[in-house]
């Protein structure tokens, strides 16, 4: 095992041990450092006889979550749920984000900002000193009748490249949402102003929401190279 998959297992349980107790209702971010999460969640439950319920943002979650018996609920039953566990794709200083890198960005964004507390962790390769470096995009999800002007627009808005992001092996066109939106990737470079950058992007009529998580980390676990785990908090 590489030593980024050691640090998203250190991260996973570290927060996990740290942060869920019983009686707890817990927002479930998607990605890889997720699936060890869900793993040490329905470990602590089994063995410690939890009372936990879980909101998934994806369908990957919900089906991992489901397979290791993990019991499940919905904004509508619990729209503020005590813990969020989530991954990221970039992380600044300011323990702001680039997330969306599995297309689920817009789900993680209402069930992360519902949070009494969101806490995420990453390996320390995704901390940047500015979000957007190191050709980083910013992931919109954008409804498919609008793509072509929210493409323009991206571009006046200083993207120097945005596109359609394609599927992988084994499908042919573009990656679908959970939600049947399209995701574009805009390459904007190292961003200044990541919350201004933001609100304009989510001004553009057709654009369901973007990438851009600011303000909204409370807790930072970080897996290093030498095996530790830090834990920053926001201010």
């Amino acid at each position: 095992m590489s030593w980024r998959e050691e640090a998203k297992r250190s991260v996973a349980l570290r927060a996990v041990s740290e942060l869920v107790k019983d009686g707890m209702v817990i927002g479930l971010g998607s990605g890889t450092t997720m699936v060890y999460v869900v793993e040490e969640l329905a470990k602590r439950a089994q063995e410690e006889d939890l009372d936990i319920l879980c909101i998934p943002t994806s369908y990957q979650m919900r089906y991992l979550a489901l397979k290791l018996g993990l019991r499940l609920a919905s904004l509508d039953e619990h729209p503020e749920p005590d813990l969020a566990i989530d991954g990221a794709d970039q992380v600044d200083g300011r323990l702001d984000m680039i997330k969306g890198g599995g297309a689920a960005l817009a789900r993680e964004k209402v069930v992360d900002s519902c949070a009494k507390t969101l806490a995420i962790v990453v390996d320390e390769a995704k901390l940047v000193g500015r979000l957007g470096e190191k050709n980083m995009p910013v992931p919109v999800e954008v409804l498919p009748f609008a793509l072509t002007p929210v493409l323009r627009e991206l571009k006046a808005l200083g993207a120097l490249e945005a596109k359609v992001r394609e599927a992988g092996p084994g499908k042919v066109g573009p990656v679908v949402t959970d939600n049947g939106n399209f995701i574009v990737d805009a390459y904007f470079g190292p961003i200044e102003d990541p919350g201004q950058l933001d609100k304009a992007i989510k001004a553009l009529p057709g654009v369901v929401e973007t990438g851009l998580f600011v303000g909204m980390t409370d807790l930072l676990f970080v897996g290093t190279k030498s095996g530790d785990v830090k834990v920053l908090r926001r201010g």
